[in-house]
């Protein structure tokens, strides 16, 4: 994931926010509402103030299934928390952060072959039954945005042999990196333009 943090940096950084305001190797803990603090992958800090914070994970084989779990509820309480604590004002403003969520998904055979479901009690939605867990991990992302949950999410696929090369899949249009560094990029330099204007 570190090809794509340093590309969103290189893009902040030309919406007008300054190198020194962006960190992605260090500083990167925020404090939370149910924990002390969570470490981020990306956060813009400027003048005490939050102004985007983004999660980047990635998952290669092979417990995909157990996997799936962890990453859901991990993602899902890390907008929890960071929103509990925006609004009890850990952030030191009420200007509303941007959270972005990014996954990268092995692209095998294990990772798009159709998985059951267990139903012993009640039916799950039928858009997970006999799904992926691509299928699975692209309705996840989709649903953290329509939710709210997040500003933005982007999914994405790469194999092992050529993901070295960069090169990698979008399975979804609406969840492309190209939408996720727009939203990331329009936030940051209208934050960027008020700051100058004040």
């Amino acid at each position: 994931m570190d090809g794509f943090i340093e590309l969103l940096t290189k893009l902040v950084i030309e919406a007008g926010i300054d190198r020194a305001h962006i960190y992605c190797k260090h500083s990167l803990e925020l404090p939370g509402y149910f924990r002390p603090n969570k470490k981020w992958d990306f956060i813009v800090v400027v003048d005490c103030q939050l102004v985007a914070a983004l999660e980047a994970k990635s998952q290669v084989g092979p417990s995909f299934g157990n996997n799936f779990n962890n990453r859901t509820e991990e993602a899902m309480g890390s907008a929890l928390d960071v929103w509990t604590a925006f609004r009890e004002q850990a952030f030191g403003s009420a200007v509303r952060p941007w959270i972005g969520y990014m996954f990268l998904l092995e692209d095998c055979a294990a990772s798009t072959k159709s998985v059951g479901v267990k139903e012993p009690h009640f039916k799950v939605f039928p858009e997970f039954r006999n799904s992926s867990y691509a299928k699975r991990y692209e309705l996840f992302c989709r649903r953290l945005v329509l939710e709210k949950h997040y500003d933005c999410s982007a999914f994405l696929m790469s194999n092992p042999e050529k993901g070295v090369n960069g090169d990698y899949s979008e399975p979804a249009r609406d969840l492309t990196f190209q939408s996720f560094a727009n939203s990331l990029v329009a936030r940051v330099a209208a934050f960027s333009g008020r700051i100058k204007k004040l």
